[in-house]
């Protein structure tokens, strides 16, 4: 394989620390009918690939290449794709979680992955973006159908899904309680948190009531003590597809609702989240951006869970 067909990516052949990332050369793909290679300018970093690196997830035993955020420019389309052009800019999410593998210079997908890129945010905002605002908004918007002066809980406000999952509730007429350390509560009220909760030094179920929704982005026992924080009728939305049956239990017995999602690639919802992106009322909060081949590095970052915001992967 030449140059020209070959490419840069980031590939693992067993499980293990974020020293098992190894930079590799792999064969170009080239677009199916009904598919697009996007040659990548940026690409988001989320929990779901340190966790999916450490013990194969949903996919198994590598070698696999991981990544589902993609902001890039269309370099082909496959057959009978009408709605982009080489050139475009575009930017979504690959499907979750079997259409992994935008950690890497090229990477193709579905036509319906991607929509155009806002023209007022570049490819590190647009890469950053996707997979935690498909996230947020679905769970919001879709499972908990949140309303104009509803009252919202966000776990780990400060987060990936949590920074966009504020911005959303509150370009939905939402007020915002979000739970981060004393440390963030300024960054929180700077993107709309109405009341910022230290959750080192407060008991939230203690402290917290008449919440209509709460988006649990924790799991464990936050899921089912969230439920009692809740009036008659709400939900809490956990972003943690499994857990304790008790979760569903405790819910029937409060009378409230108990939902789990998985998020899912979906053009109408990317279509929604770049127009709120061009109005101004969504932004990423990138923490540190780092070059494809340091991907281990912002993988041992991010599992610190210290970070505020995003971590982008930038592929020169």
């Amino acid at each position: 394989m030449n140059d020209v067909n070959t490419m840069r990516a980031i590939s693992q052949d067993t499980l293990g620390g974020p020293e098992v990332l190894k930079e590799v050369r792999l064969e170009r793909p080239e677009p199916r009918p009904n598919e697009v290679l996007v040659r990548v300018r940026a690409a988001g970093v989320n929990p779901t690939d340190w966790k999916h690196r450490a013990n194969g997830g949903f996919l198994g035993e590598p070698p696999f290449v991981l990544g589902w955020d993609v902001s890039g420019v269309v370099e082909a389309v496959g057959i009978g794709v009408a709605a982009f052009r080489p050139g475009d800019e575009v930017f979504g999410m690959l499907s979750y979680p079997f259409g992994h593998g935008s950690h890497a210079e090229y990477v193709t997908a579905p036509a319906r992955t991607f929509t155009h890129k806002p023209d007022g945010i570049d490819h590190v905002q647009a890469g950053a973006l996707p997979l935690v605002s498909l996230t947020a908004w679905q769970a919001l918007v879709e499972r908990a159908d949140l309303r104009p002066g509803q009252r919202v809980l966000i776990h780990a406000a400060a987060g990936g899904v949590g920074h966009v999952a504020v911005q959303i509730a509150k370009a939905r007429g939402a007020y915002v309680i979000g739970t981060a350390s004393a440390g963030k509560h300024e960054f929180l009220r700077s993107i709309g948190v109405d009341e910022p909760l230290d959750y080192r030094g407060t008991d939230f179920a203690e402290v917290v009531k008449d919440i209509d929704v709460v988006l649990d982005t924790i799991g464990g026992e936050t899921s089912v003590r969230s439920l009692r924080v809740l009036r008659p009728g709400g939900v809490v939305v956990s972003i943690l597809p499994v857990g304790s049956a008790d979760f569903y239990e405790e819910a029937e017995r409060l009378g409230v609702r108990a939902v789990r999602m998985l998020v899912d690639a979906d053009r109408s919802d990317m279509r929604q989240i770049a127009e709120l992106v061009e109005s101004g009322g969504l932004r990423a909060t990138v923490a540190k951006t780092f070059p494809l081949a340091d991907a281990a590095q912002a993988h041992a970052l991010g599992e610190t869970g210290r970070t505020t915001g995003k971590l982008v992967l930038v592929v020169d």
